[in-house]
Order: C-alpha cells, then structure tokens, then sequence
C-alpha cells in the first residue's frame, strides 16, 4: 500500500492547508491560475480566494502576473520551497528510523531481524535521540535509561529489563560497597549508570569520576589502559565479554531498569511491531542477556 503524505504548514502563528501548496505547485507547473484550479478539480473563483486569504495572513504577496501568465513572486517560491522540503523528509520516511542509545539500539536490531521489518537504526544517546524526535525525524525512540521518558510525560512501552554490573580490568575482587570507597570511576554519559552514581551517593560512598565517555564501548578502552579505573555497564552488554573483565553484581539489584520505546508516528506496522515486542519477542530477548518485563 502506498501512502502519498499531505501536510499543513504553519507560519507566523497562522496555518495554512496543503490545499494552499497545491495550488502554488500547479501554478508553477500551469503558468495559470486557471489550468491549476482545473487540475485540482475547484472552480477560479475558490482557487483565486484561497491564494489572497493566505497573502493577507502572510503579509506578502504568492502569485504575480507575468508576460507568461501567473507566476509564484519571489517569497511564494520561497514559502513553496519551505513547504516542499518539509513534504520531501515525509516521504523519504517509508523506511521507518529508529533512534536511541547503545544498549536499547543493539537489543532492538536483533528484534528486528527476528520480526522481519526494515528500519534505518541511528546509535546515540537518550538527549540527542530526544532531540532529533522533536525535530520530527524518528518513528521509534527507544531509551537505555527510562528516566528521560518520565521527564518527559513520553507514553513509552517497556521492552525489556536490564541492570548494571561493576566492571574493572583488574584481578581484584570487588563485592562490598565499602571497596568502593576511594575508588576511580568512568562515566558513560546520559546512561543508566545515574542509577549507580544515586546509589553510592545515597550510602555516602566517597568515589571519584575521572573520566567520561559517550558509549560503554569506549567505557572499556578506558579501564582497559588504567587497572585502577572502574565503571558500570549494562549487564546486556558485559554478558558476552564476562571472561576478558571482573565483573560484579554488587548494585545489580538498586540498577534494575527497564529499556523503554516510545512511537514518535501512528504507523500500523510499527504498532504491530510494538505487540510483537511486548508478546513473541520476549521469548527472544533472554538470548541476548536482557530480562522479560513480566
């Protein structure tokens, strides 16, 4: 099934229909006011009273007389462009796109393969994936932390659990929170380690952040150069890398948390894919160290 998107714009605090844009692409097309209203099935009359009702809201005339017939001025091809350029990413956007931090991106590209839907997939943070949903360029955005989806009044489904475990690259045994007094810390920025720096603050641990980073990734180069730095990743992620690393669960249960999606559009298939995710799919997410939310 193909879908042909319309849209309505709004400048200075007035909105004006798609109705307005199509007349300003067929008079482009027609070089007639005439031959447009024809096109799009009104009479000259409607289409004539459509144009001057938004150059008066506008405060500046869209179309012209000129030697060839009638002509879009040089702000009525402006505002045509604007509008064009809008309509343009709608379209573009049959491929839905997928935006959300490095553990809920990783969990969600696996699912995909297994429900069998296409998706462009774009690995950030929960902020900058915030961001780019405002700016109206995501279909789904998923959450490594759930927190900012309840800053945020988001409706958001919860697809699976996770927690956090103490990781270090040194032979040590880490499995008091006395041990981690005095302790060197790297930070993975807007990620679900708030859960454990609120957890050592809370029991007055005397700690240190060293260091940040933007992914777990490059949390473990980190730790990996210097034996005395520590850090907390998602038990998801360590699950596989358990024997290069000591690996603890000594806040595990205070950095339990859910990984959360929010539908950015009302799509069909994505909310089918969002049942799918919620039923058959959390027989699948265990495979890759995550929990079902039930």
């Amino acid at each position: 099934m193909k879908f042909h998107p319309r849209l309505n714009l709004s400048l200075n605090g007035e909105t004006f229909s798609y109705r307005l844009f199509d007349a300003l692409m067929e008079i482009t097309s027609t070089w007639s006011q005439r031959e447009a209203a024809k096109r799009l099935g009104v009479s000259h009359a409607v289409l004539n009273r459509r144009i001057r009702d938004a150059e008066k809201k506008m405060g500046f005339k869209l179309v012209e007389t000129t030697g060839a017939g009638s002509g879009l001025t040089p702000q009525g091809i402006m505002v045509l462009k604007n509008y064009q350029r809008y309509l343009k990413r709608l379209e573009e956007r049959e491929t839905p796109v997928i935006c959300g931090g490095p553990i809920s991106t990783g969990l969600i590209d696996v699912l995909l393969r297994y429900y069998g839907l296409e998706a462009l997939i774009y690995t950030t943070d929960d902020l900058s994936a915030l961001k780019l949903a405002e700016m109206d360029l995501v279909d789904i955005l998923i959450f490594d932390d759930p927190v900012h989806a309840f800053m945020h009044d988001l409706d958001f489904v919860p697809i699976a659990r996770d927690d956090l475990v103490l990781v270090s690259n040194s032979d040590e045994n880490l499995e008091s929170i006395h041990d981690l007094q005095g302790r060197m810390f790297v930070e993975v920025a807007h990620s679900a380690q708030r859960l454990a720096w609120n957890t050592l603050d809370q029991l007055r641990v005397d700690y240190e952040i060293v260091d940040w980073c933007s992914s777990p990734q490059n949390a473990l180069k980190l730790i990996s150069n210097d034996e005395n730095f520590l850090t907390f990743l998602n038990r998801s992620f360590m699950s596989p890398l358990s024997n290069s690393y000591t690996v603890s669960d000594i806040l595990a249960e205070d950095t339990s948390h859910v990984i959360s999606m929010v539908l950015s559009t009302n799509n069909p298939e994505l909310e089918d894919f969002s049942d799918f995710l919620q039923g058959k799919g959390q027989e699948i997410i265990p495979k890759f160290g995550f929990r079902k939310i039930n």
